[in-house]
């Protein structure tokens, strides 16, 4: 009896140190997070400021027991309190018809979603503004303020005139995801429900890709086939980026990429950003009704790019009562740390980064906005995660490829460099 009653406070005590330890494992990461420039490379925001019912200045959290997997998950505030110095904002529109009218259409409102954009982050120059480079974003932080970087999602906004690319990089954009979740006139998708166009890139493609290169735009390969990044690896002059993708290996989805294809993007000197959104970091049950019912919703709201501010409200209603239905278990952080766990053990720490796929898709059960995003570093100091680590992934590892492919346009442009 003596040695029983003797083993039970040691458990106790064992708990109590176990907690101790954590305790000073999450003040550690909270003061490694407020210390480092923390970036996001993928958020689809932009698509809801077009209309008038969202204001980036405002807290848009939802009322407790009304939020949804397409309630807005950044705004400024938000930002702020998750510790988020910067992000990539990304003018996305989905894939439709590729005729000329059709691609007037999508470019006109490729435009409209920037002038939106600027004009709404231009009023609250107190909280943050568009930047293009680490030095503003660097100068903002040290002010306390954000910084918005442009990327472009889906190459089909430039239908199939390469001038539109001039274009935009002088309206900011930085990055171009090359396709979405259908193939386009430039290279073939990794989930068009047709299979593969061109095995590949397209002629056009090849163009793009030369044309980008020139500019010193980034190429981003999240979406696009493996066999679209072989494509690249071998053609392109600057490092490639996947904004927001996550680990084949750890959850087997087309969406992710292989270990092959990990290493060829970071011997070419390029990053992989950790994307957040839950069924491509963990599989959910399968429930066939509730994946017909969200591809419905999805076809019947996002076909056309950009929602007016009432088809968004309506497409939230819709997917609330769906999630009351058939509700779905999420990905936890932990689950995510093990895709960049895995990017780390085949890529190396310098090629590795967080984009996480808000407002586009990407929330976990413990990080369902931005707001949470220390939850992230925590979870990675945990697992032994150095400061000069967090450095790196938060931001410096995307920084540096962003000054290496505008290094490569501006030999290219004084004829240093050829550009096949």
């Amino acid at each position: 009896m003596k040695k029983i009653f003797l083993a039970l406070p040691l458990i106790g005590l064992s708990q109590l140190v176990s907690a101790q330890q954590d305790a000073k494992v999450i003040e550690k990461a909270k003061k490694i997070h407020a210390k480092v420039f923390t970036l996001d490379t993928h958020a689809d925001t932009p698509m809801r400021m077009v209309g008038k019912g969202f204001d980036i200045s405002k807290d848009n959290t939802p009322a407790p027991g009304t939020a949804t997997g397409f309630d807005s998950k950044i705004d400024f505030p938000r930002m702020k309190k998750g510790g988020v110095d910067g992000i990539f904002f990304a003018v996305y529109q989905g894939q439709g018809p590729r005729t000329p009218e059709a691609n007037a259409k999508v470019q006109q409102m490729a435009m409209t979603i920037l002038d939106s954009m600027y004009a709404q982050i231009n009023r609250h120059p107190e909280m943050g503004k568009i930047v293009t480079t680490q030095e503003e974003a660097m100068a903002q932080e040290k002010a306390g303020k954000r910084s918005i970087f442009i990327g472009m999602e889906n190459g089909y906004q430039i239908g199939n005139d390469l001038s539109l690319l001039q274009k935009f990089y002088d309206r900011g954009v930085r990055y171009m995801t090359l396709s979405h979740s259908a193939n386009n006139d430039i290279c073939d998708s990794s989930t068009d429900p047709k299979g593969p166009e061109f095995n590949g890139l397209s002629p056009f493609g090849e163009k793009v890709v030369a044309e980008m290169n020139r500019l010193g735009m980034i190429i981003d390969i999240s979406h696009v086939s493996d066999s679209t990044v072989w494509d690249l690896i071998k053609l392109s002059k600057a490092p490639i980026v996947a904004t927001h993708s996550d680990a084949w290996s750890v959850l087997n989805h087309p969406r992710n990429l292989n270990d092959d294809l990990l290493r060829a993007v970071a011997k070419k000197g390029g990053v992989v950003q950790l994307n957040l959104l839950s069924s491509y970091i963990k599989e959910a049950p399968k429930n066939p009704e509730r994946e017909a019912a969200t591809a419905e919703i999805r076809k019947k709201y996002t076909a056309g790019g950009a929602m007016t501010d009432e088809q968004m409200k309506a497409m939230r209603t819709e997917m609330r009562e769906l999630s009351k239905k058939y509700p779905v278990p999420l990905a936890t952080v932990k689950d995510a740390i093990d895709h960049l766990d895995h990017f780390v053990k085949i890529m190396g720490v310098d090629h590795v980064g967080i984009g996480g796929d808000y407002d586009g898709g990407g929330y976990l059960a413990d990080c369902f906005d931005i707001s949470e995003y220390e939850n992230l570093t925590i979870e990675m100091v945990r697992r032994g995660y150095s400061e000069k680590d967090l450095k790196k992934i938060w931001g410096d590892n995307f920084f540096r490829v962003m000054k290496d492919v505008k290094k490569v346009g501006e030999k290219i442009r004084s004829g240093d460099m050829a550009m096949r």
